[in-house]
């Protein structure tokens, strides 16, 4: 399938959150990379509640003697009961700023496990900051900006907008994943300043997102709420978005 990597502009629209969402709603085997420069694996102080020790992580990988692609199943660990495995961020920001001459590499190694039928989803935290993943983001087959549907959070992704959408400097195929629509902006309003399509859209619910952010137990008819229904949706659109770049890539090839 594909790499998908999650980021933001500012503030705290859920990144991590809806990562993990994606990845446990995610139809076959998947791998989440935190690749967050802020330090810190949400995974385990969040979802796992720090029940779970910590093992290898993501300075292991890259500072294998047997380069990343080798070491990369080393360092990989499974969520129990889900089809899902992560590899740990960096335990700290300091940590995350030696990886920079390694991202590229890593993105190599990810875009080679779709032979293997896995897909990768990275979170890649919030944009700007001293070691943040920027090769992952390029070489991603789609990178969504996560935003939240206020004026201070439109206005902080406005210029990222205008950076990711110049030929050979920006994403390979950029989109908007909007938290909250209508809060107060419309997707067609936030589409119309931010110049990306929106890719899906994500209920504004705390209490349902708890459940991924710091492992809470799923309140009632959790399956059946707005925001799993939504993610479910943005699972599928993700693939439909996916399978259109890559029909487009063989048009372009064949011509």
């Amino acid at each position: 399938m594909a790499v998908i990597a999650l980021c933001s502009a500012s503030g705290s629209p859920g990144v991590t959150t809806t990562t993990l969402g994606l990845a446990i709603g995610w139809p076959r085997p998947v791998l989440v990379v935190e690749a967050d420069p802020t330090g810190g694996s949400a995974i385990l102080a969040g979802y796992l509640r720090g029940h779970v020790e910590p093992g290898p992580d993501l300075v292991d990988l890259a500072l294998s003697p047997t380069g990343i692609t080798d070491a990369l199943p080393q360092v990989v660990r499974p969520i129990s009961g889900t089809s899902v495995s992560y590899v740990a961020g960096p335990r700290t920001h300091q940590q995350a700023g030696a990886l920079r001459d390694h991202w590229a590499g890593l993105a190599a190694a990810l875009a080679n496990l779709e032979e293997t039928g896995q897909d990768v989803l990275v979170d890649a935290g919030r944009l700007g900051l001293i070691g943040s993943p920027e090769p992952l983001l390029a070489a991603a087959d789609i990178t969504m900006l996560v935003v939240r549907t206020d004026l201070p959070a439109i206005s902080a992704a406005r210029s990222w907008a205008e950076t990711v959408r110049q030929p050979g400097i920006g994403w390979r195929r950029g989109g908007l994943m909007l938290v909250g629509e209508g809060q107060p902006y419309t997707a067609r309003e936030v589409t119309r300043v931010l110049g990306l399509p929106i890719v899906a859209e994500l209920a504004d619910d705390p209490v349902a997102a708890a459940v991924f952010h710091r492992g809470s137990l799923r309140p009632k008819r959790f399956e059946t709420g707005s925001y799993a229904r939504a993610l479910g949706a943005a699972i599928e659109a993700l693939h439909t978005e996916i399978d259109r770049s890559r029909q487009e890539l063989a048009e372009e090839a064949d011509r």
